[in-house]
């Protein structure tokens, strides 16, 4: 399966995590978050790939979270209702999402590029 770069072009996060799979002559699938945000279906199977708390997928530096007070809201919320909620607004989404299918990094830290990728 190819890799897929879940990004948004504009996020300088995204643009380094580009530039270090472009290096490493890594081949993905470029996907814009906004134009094809992932569904509430893949975001689940994300979810439960990756092994991590399903809050860390949220954006929260993001103004649409903080629009949202997500912060005050996300405790009381469904696992149910977090993952609709990310699957109706790319921008929620913490980026780049990098995944094969079976791995899946959240963000740009070079270590987890190397042990994850590499």
């Amino acid at each position: 399966m190819t890799i897929q770069f879940i990004n948004y072009p504009n996020c300088t996060t995204c643009k380094k995590a580009q530039k270090w799979l472009d290096e490493n002559g890594i081949a993905y699938e470029n996907i814009h978050i906004v134009e094809q945000t992932p569904s509430k279906e893949q975001l689940k199977a994300y979810y439960e790939a990756s092994g991590l708390p399903l809050k860390k997928f949220f954006n929260i530096s993001g103004m649409k979270y903080r629009e949202l007070e997500l912060k005050d809201k996300l405790p009381t919320m469904s696992e149910d209702e977090q993952l609709a909620l990310l699957g109706s607004d790319g921008m929620l989404i913490k980026r780049p999402l990098v995944t094969d299918g079976k791995k899946l990094t959240l963000g740009f830290k070079e270590s987890d590029f190397l042990e994850t990728w590499k």
